[in-house]
């Protein structure tokens, strides 16, 4: 394979910080990724990565907006989330308890996901979510 060259395709995709973006963003991750078995569990983890940076930073003031990005390879699919900051603190896993009505989102992308990681920016952050072709969540790719 030529150095220059690769395997993965990669879409990218910006949507204005409106709470019915998180649905569009759904929909193009359905869309890109049709007949695969991880379409379902990446549309779900868009839709919490991209209401997670609707609702807790500036994505989703005013003039705000998010960013997605998908790359698909014969190994993996990544799905990367990027907010506008604004929060001063990264997004983090948190244990709620069963009665708790919000903070479960980055749990259940952690648990769908083989690979969950965060990336900070400028204050910007940028939640990146890696699964795996063939593999189960859970399990190790080797």
């Amino acid at each position: 394979m030529h150095e220059y060259t690769s395997t993965a395709r990669v879409w990218g995709l910006t949507c204005p910080g409106f709470p019915e973006e998180v649905s569009r963003a759904r929909r193009w991750t359905r869309d890109i990724l049709r007949g695969s078995p991880l379409a379902d569990d990446a549309a779900l983890i868009v839709s919490e990565l991209s209401a997670n940076a609707i609702l807790h930073t500036a994505s989703g003031r005013h003039s705000g907006s998010f960013h997605l990005a998908l790359a698909i390879s014969p190994q993996m699919v990544a799905l990367s989330v990027t907010d506008d900051g604004g929060t001063g603190q990264a997004p983090k896993v948190e244990h709620q308890d069963q009665d708790a009505e919000h903070g479960r989102g980055l749990s259940m992308v952690n648990a769908l996901a083989h690979r969950v990681v965060v990336h900070d920016s400028d204050g910007a952050h940028t939640v990146t979510a890696e699964l795996f072709t063939g593999v189960r969540p859970g399990s190790h790719p080797c």
